[in-house]
C-alpha cells in the first residue's frame, strides 16, 4: 500500500523530508550540542520527536512494534517514521475517532496539527543546535504560527514554551519563533 494514501500522511512525509536532511547532516559529535530547548542537547530533541509520537499514537492502541534505537538518532528517527507513515497511511487508522483536548477529533488530525508542527518547529532546533541552515519557508512559518496561536495561552505553560517579544524590525522568522520563545 502506498503510505502517501491519507492527507495526513503526505503532510507528515512533507514536514519528515527537510527534517531528516537535517539529521543527515549533523556533524560527528554533533549530537550532544546544546539544543534552543533548554536543557536538550540535539540528541535529545529527536528523542522527543520519537517519544511523543509514539505516546500518542501507541496510547491510541496503534502497534508502532519495539521503540527504535536512538544510539545513532538519524537511523532510529527514520525507523519511526517508516512505522508511522505505515500506520497512518491506512485510512482506518487515519480516521480513527477519540476525544482529545479539545474535544472529538481522529488521530490524523490530532498527528497533522500537532505533530507534525513539531516536526516542523523541532527541525529549526536540530539546525540551530548543530550550525546548519535553520531558515523555513513562508509555508512552514505559516503551520508554526497557526499552531502557536491555536494553543492560546497553553503555549505557556510551564515546559512548554515561555514568552518572547521579537526585536523591534525583526523578520517574521524571527517573530514566529518569538511566538516559542526562540530567537532567531
Amino acid at each position: 500500500m502506498d503510505t502517501l494514501t491519507t492527507p495526513v500522511a503526505a503532510a507528515y512525509a512533507a514536514a519528515l523530508e527537510p527534517l531528516l536532511a537535517v539529521v543527515d547532516a549533523v556533524p560527528a559529535g554533533g549530537w550532544d550540542a546544546p539544543s534552543p530547548c533548554e536543557g536538550w542537547t540535539a540528541r535529545d530533541v529527536v528523542g522527543h520527536l520519537v517519544d511523543t509520537q509514539r505516546e500518542f499514537l501507541t496510547g491510541r492502541g496503534i502497534d508502532l512494534g519495539p521503540a527504535p534505537d536512538l544510539t545513532d538518532p538519524a537511523a532510529g528517527l527514520r525507523d519511526h517514521a517508516q512505522r508511522v507513515l505505515a500506520a497512518v497511511g491506512e485510512p482506518a487508522v487515519a480516521g480513527q475517532r477519540y476525544d482529545g483536548f479539545a474535544g472529538p477529533t481522529t488521530v490524523g488530525e490530532t498527528l497533522e496539527e500537532f505533530y507534525v508542527w513539531d516536526l516542523v518547529v523541532h527541525r529549526w532546533d536540530l539546525a540551530t543546535a548543530t550550525g546548519q541552515d535553520a531558515a523555513l519557508t513562508d509555508a512552514e512559518l505559516d503551520r508554526v504560527e497557526d499552531g502557536a496561536r491555536s494553543w492560546g495561552d497553553a503555549l505557556y505553560t510551564d515546559g512548554i514554551c515561555r514568552r518572547l517579544e521579537a526585536p523591534e524590525g525583526a523578520g517574521r522568522q524571527a517573530q514566529v519563533l518569538a511566538l516559542l520563545g526562540r530567537r532567531a
